[in-house]
């Protein structure tokens, strides 16, 4: 394990292994990542009931601390704490004393005061909820909802729940991730939980201005030419080109992304006939994938939403649980004579 690893494997967990927080897959092993699945499975079926609630979190506040604007990952983080009976509160950074120059530490204390038990942080710069998980009040969980180019664990673990839904075991599975890597903080956990959870092969697709130098370091093989990439694949993951994230002239055109990198139907019949397709949205339509492949039979991106609370969910339940396991047994180690 490096050094990061160990740091972050220190930090999220407790001393028997439990999550203390959720920042990283980095650290986490193939039996703690499958206990996170096994759990999410666990709540799929909550969200077919009539009254989709569990009592779990029943007493605790979850404060959704998004500095990073993100409809669909905010809202799934919400509706996750809400099925499990928390309390929710969404902070509009844009609007909050932060906007205003208070520090980022004096808005933690103050939102501590208020007993909130957990913390989603999406943050712009990478290491923002370690940074976050290292000053915050014991007790408090902090969950990364996405940071910077780092990582974006949850996000990664809904599609791990997808992957194997649709393929029932990872192993044997070759699998790509396409297009921009550079600026995807969801490609890097996606590579860690595929190799961690034993995929044959992880590949990526993409031109060589949307390829981070250490890509290959991360456990993956490189190809440039997307028609030879995608032979022989189990498992096609496309990735939003983030424009907003992009400086200098990365790309020709998005037209020649496209052409050269967009999912096609003939692209995707290069594939394995059951090859599944998938998007961590928002999907750009003409750009990274073409419409009849999105809403197509592969496709299975809709399932992503919806196991993206599921996972949430889990993670969240999972972290608090570790808390408070860890809380106690402090306290009988201090009244123990």
């Amino acid at each position: 394990m490096t050094d990061q690893g160990q740091s972050f494997h220190n930090l999220q967990l407790t001393d028997d292994g439990q999550l203390r927080h959720f920042l990283t897959l980095d650290g986490l092993d193939r039996q703690l990542l499958t206990d996170i699945l096994d759990t999410a499975d666990s709540f799929i079926e909550v969200g077919e009931r009539t009254i989709k609630k569990v009592p779990l979190l029943r007493g605790r506040t979850v404060v959704n601390l998004f500095f990073e604007s993100s409809t669909r990952t905010r809202s799934t983080f919400e509706l996750a704490a809400k099925r499990l009976s928390a309390d929710v509160l969404n902070l509009d950074i844009s609007t909050s004393a932060t906007s205003k120059g208070e520090s980022l530490s004096d808005t933690l204390l103050n939102l501590e005061a208020m007993a909130s038990d957990m913390f989603v942080v999406r943050h712009s710069q990478s290491g923002a909820p370690h940074f976050i998980a290292e000053h915050v009040t014991p007790g408090v969980a902090i969950i990364n909802a996405g940071d910077g180019r780092h990582a974006h664990p949850t996000q990664a673990m809904l599609d791990m729940l997808t992957i194997r839904q649709h393929k029932g075991t990872f192993e044997g599975l070759k699998v790509a991730i396409v297009g921009d890597v550079l600026h995807s903080r969801v490609a890097r956990s996606q590579i860690r939980a595929l190799n961690e959870l034993g995929a044959e092969e992880v590949r990526v697709i993409a031109p060589g201005t949307l390829l981070p130098r250490d890509v290959e370091s991360l456990g993956c093989t490189v190809e440039f030419d997307m028609n030879r990439g995608m032979r022989d694949l189990d498992v096609v993951i496309m990735l939003r080109l983030q424009k907003e994230r992009m400086e200098g002239a990365l790309l020709p055109s998005e037209r020649e992304f496209y052409r050269l990198y967009g999912l096609s139907q003939e692209k995707l019949a290069l594939a394995k006939p059951d090859c599944i397709v998938m998007h961590p949205g928002p999907i750009n339509r003409g750009v990274e994938i073409e419409s009849a492949v999105a809403d197509g039979p592969q496709s299975v991106i809709l399932n992503q939403v919806t196991n993206g609370i599921a996972i949430r969910m889990a993670v969240m339940s999972m972290a608090m649980g570790g808390q408070l396991a860890d809380r106690n047994r402090k306290q009988s180690e201090v009244v123990q004579p």
